[in-house]
């Protein structure tokens, strides 16, 4: 069948793919415009399989907000060159529109839901994937309903952005104020209360765990001192043999620094307080909350250090945060 580039131009139009790709894809289908589409769309899936290894480090954080409803979804990419471009906006910003018109409960829900073009946004990620051979994927997506919902995203970069629900309607100064909190300072949770019991669990073992390491160490370090040894000079066992080939020790001192370091270690581990260990680790654990929590950071947008808490009070005593979502393509 002859293949005009009408028929081409028309396919382009249906799909949005390559002039070649739609010459490519009406040949196969001899002619056939829905088997067309179909063998397009296979095709970006098969790009995208190839490429599933690949990481999507880029893309574009969308937000919506629909009165009460409120979405952020991802878009990734590979390349900071395909995030830019026009056509990958435009999906980005499609898809945040399917999501916010007819809020899925999750991401899987949300790649079955049908764009205004009829499209899945599955199929609609492939068919794009396949146009850029860059792997595409759904980075991200969270929903959230409040009384009253503050959006922030990154204007830079559209990178890292945030939704954040209050329990009633406060001055939108506020809502964007502390919608920029959550994308600059990532917090954990809402206040320590809301803290996840796994990282509560973790935090406090890590605390534990440095509080023993600081006893023991302070002890060794004493020892060292009182047999006339420097602790710096020996506080790896590679700075023991360079120091003894400085001069800075003698080998005797060098032997006898292991020996203090082994037994002063052991001795003082068997015999930590325990009490005085949970205290410190205890006070190690509220410094988390305060930097990591956001009702107990710091607001970035006061003058004079007030917690995010305490600057909602006193614009209105009785809002409070009551959920937030942040995705950020550029965090570590």
């Amino acid at each position: 069948m002859n293949i005009t580039a009408k028929d081409v131009a028309k396919l382009r139009q249906m799909t949005g793919a390559g002039m070649m790709d739609c010459k490519k894809a009406l040949v196969e289908a001899d002619g056939d415009f829905t088997r067309a589409q179909e063998i397009i769309r296979e095709k970006g899936k098969l790009v995208a399989a190839k490429r599933a290894d690949r990481e999507t480090t880029e893309g574009a954080v969308k937000v919506r907000v629909a009165g009460n409803k409120a979405i952020i979804v991802c878009l990734g990419c590979e390349t900071d060159f395909v995030s830019s471009n026009a056509e990958f906006q435009a999906l980005a910003n499609g898809i945040a529109d399917a999501a916010i018109a007819n809020f899925p409960a999750d991401l899987e829900a949300l790649k079955a839901t049908k764009m205004a073009n009829g499209e899945t946004v599955e199929d609609a990620i492939s068919q794009q994937t396949g146009k850029s051979g860059e792997k595409h994927t759904l980075a991200f997506y969270a929903r959230l309903e409040a009384p009253y919902i503050a959006q922030y995203v990154h204007a830079i970069n559209g990178k890292l952005g945030a939704i954040i629900g209050f329990n009633k309607p406060v001055a939108e100064e506020l809502g964007k104020g502390v919608a920029m909190q959550v994308v600059s300072m990532n917090p954990v949770a809402i206040s320590a209360a809301d803290c996840p019991k796994e990282v509560v669990e973790k935090e406090l073992q890590v605390a534990v765990e440095k509080t023993k390491e600081e006893q023991i160490q302070k002890a060794v370090d004493a020892a060292l001192k009182k047999a006339g040894i420097n602790p710096a000079h020996c506080d790896s066992e590679d700075h023991i043999e360079s120091n003894t080939a400085k001069g800075w020790l003698t080998p005797e001192q060098a032997k006898q620094a292991r020996e203090i370091k082994k037994t002063v270690a052991e001795q003082k581990a068997a015999n930590l307080p325990e009490q005085m260990i949970q205290n410190i680790a205890n006070g190690r654990l509220m410094k988390f909350f305060k930097e990591n929590t956001l009702e107990e950071q710091e607001y970035q947008m006061s003058d004079n250090k007030a917690s995010v808490k305490d600057a909602i009070a006193a614009v209105d005593k009785d809002a409070k945060v009551i959920a937030f979502y942040r995705f950020s393509l550029t965090d570590d």
